[in-house]
């Protein structure tokens, strides 16, 4: 399995922006995962969508994004909403069952 991500940018504090992140084959049995590095930072992990759709989000980002995922599409997504300077990071996607893949990452940048 691939990862291609897509739909990061620039957008202003309190805006929007929803990340895309598709995969080259079936993703139906691997839970999914969305993770962010900012600059000198290390990787951390923000929301988690699992094989059975249930869902969980770092305490930072709980109430603002929103992870969903689509089996026929082999793709999921990550709604941010109320973004903050803070949520500035590249934003990695990941699949993991017996295997344990990375996307390329997508930059968002929150700025005014």
């Amino acid at each position: 399995v691939q990862l291609v991500e897509s739909g990061g940018g620039l957008v202003q504090p309190g805006g929007s922006l929803r990340l895309s992140c598709t995969a080259s084959g079936s993703i139906l049995l691997a839970n999914m995962g969305w993770f962010r590095q900012a600059p000198g930072k290390q990787r951390e992990w923000v929301a988690l969508v699992d094989n059975r759709l249930d869902t969980s989000y770092a305490d930072a980002v709980k109430g603002r994004f929103t992870v969903s995922r689509d089996n026929a599409k082999n793709t999921i997504y990550l709604q941010m909403n109320s973004l903050k300077v803070e949520d500035t990071a590249v934003y990695y996607c990941n699949a993991r069952r017996w295997y344990n893949v990375w996307g390329q990452g997508t930059q968002v940048t929150v700025s005014s």
